[in-house]
């Protein structure tokens, strides 16, 4: 699903740039980040490590917000989430506690302390002895079943957050769904991001156990200095995210994604977000067999350039005022029934975040290809439920089917060293003797 962007998507930057030459590692490849220099290097070896200079970037850990929301978007992300296996508040809070002392390090990077041999070393080596940031962000957010009677947190439950139900087109696994806590990472390398998740399981062994875990990347473009942003295409070729509000615009953000004060939530969940995730199967077999002119009118737009029926260039704006039965741009297209452009609709648009997925092959011999779709919203129902309704019955519907995913809150950021993910929640739910 999705919603049409009205917004300036602004010229490409340095980031994008440092990002040429990872083409034909892109994709699906899970093989991280290479450099094209490499390949054109007299000296490099057929075993020699890819290298690049994008390792060393790094995102704050501190700050209101957690990052991984509006952080723009690197080309590889994992969602992992977990059922917590802690027995006690005391127990949830070394959890969280253990947690946010690991994703400091994780998106910091470092040396890896060396340890007696007679032991199991620090980490799994995946990264070899000093770890580089590699524009690592870790998001952690909570689910509705964090909120039961284990440990005394119902009267804090964020007022939208419960757990998924079914749409009428979806087929959900119970084995792909929901969590008591989600953690998604994203980062230049697909080798960080299962480093990370090896890493909060190797430090949490008696705390979290894993119930479900999905990786995804997105196709890394060519640098083009001075043009405009494009949105990434999603497995279907068409560009994804074309509608999304602009997350460099702070007051945007905090009316669309962040709640604040005012938003009617518990007060400890100021800061923080709703997040929904997918795993969205595309029947790609099928789509690569159906004519063009068909793809097109089902999204609504074109697929070579992204744009609307009725604009040039991806950004432009749909524009349906002239067209109240749908000659131009369908009324069952996916991008009008998302987002009407109405003044209403203004309320439910929702930042979307996604990776695409490949899982091999299917046990019917075709590919088990998809989206992993993530999105923020200040409101769930306000935003993914309500856009996804609108959906609901859509000819898109042909071709794909949700097979996973659930609803979680992200918890507010970690501010300084003396704060920890959680914190808010469970002094907000303590009773007076602890």
């Amino acid at each position: 699903m999705g919603v049409d962007d009205p917004e300036d998507k602004g010229l490409s930057t340095n980031r994008r740039r440092l990002l040429l030459g990872l083409g034909a590692a892109g994709g699906l490849l899970a093989s991280s980040s290479a450099l094209a220099v490499t390949a054109t290097d007299p000296a490099s070896q057929v075993a020699d490590a890819p290298e690049s200079d994008e390792t060393q970037e790094a995102q704050a850990f501190h700050g209101v917000h957690q990052s991984g929301v509006v952080t723009p978007r690197p080309a590889f992300g994992m969602v992992a989430s977990f059922d917590v296996l802690a027995r006690d508040r005391a127990g949830l809070e070394r959890l969280f506690k253990t947690l946010t002392s690991r994703i400091a390090f994780l998106m910091r990077g470092g040396d890896v302390p060396e340890l007696d041999p007679k032991l199991p070393p620090a980490d799994s080596g995946i990264l070899g002895p000093v770890v580089a940031p590699n524009n690592l962000t870790i998001t952690v957010s909570v689910g509705a079943s964090l909120f039961d009677d284990r440990f005394g947190l119902a009267a804090a439950r964020p007022r939208t957050l419960d757990r998924m139900s079914a749409f009428k087109n979806d087929a959900l696994n119970a084995r792909l769904c929901h969590g008591d806590i989600c953690v998604q990472m994203s980062s230049n390398g697909a080798d960080t991001n299962m480093y990370a998740l090896r890493d909060i399981i190797k430090n949490l062994p008696d705390l979290l156990l894993l119930r479900w875990q999905q990786e995804g990347s997105v196709p890394v473009l060519p640098a083009k200095p001075g043009a405009h942003h494009e949105s990434a295409r999603n497995f279907l070729g068409f560009r994804d995210g074309s509608a999304n509000p602009d997350s460099r615009d702070e007051a945007e953000m905090n009316r669309l994604v962040w709640v604040q004060p005012e938003s009617g939530e518990p007060e400890w969940a100021v800061g923080g977000t709703y997040q929904a995730v997918r795993i969205i199967r595309n029947f790609v077999e099928r789509w690569d067999r159906t004519p063009l002119r068909e793809q097109e009118r089902i999204f609504g737009r074109r697929k070579a350039t992204g744009a609307p029926f009725t604009g040039q260039v991806e950004s432009d704006v749909p524009d349906y005022s002239n067209d109240p039965k749908g000659e131009v741009t369908a009324l069952d297209a996916h991008i009008r029934l998302a987002n009407p452009r109405t003044h209403a609709a203004r309320e439910n648009l929702i930042l979307r975040r996604p990776f695409n997925y490949s899982n091999g092959v299917a046990s019917n011999g075709q590919l088990d290809q998809g989206l992993l779709f993530i999105c923020y919203q200040q409101d769930l129902e306000r935003g993914f439920i309500a856009v996804q309704n609108l959906l609901n019955g859509e000819p898109l519907e042909e071709y794909i089917k949700p097979v996973g995913g659930g609803y979680f809150f992200v918890l507010p950021g970690v501010v300084d060293d003396t704060d920890y993910l959680g914190r808010n929640l469970l002094a907000a739910t303590a009773s007076p003797a602890t």
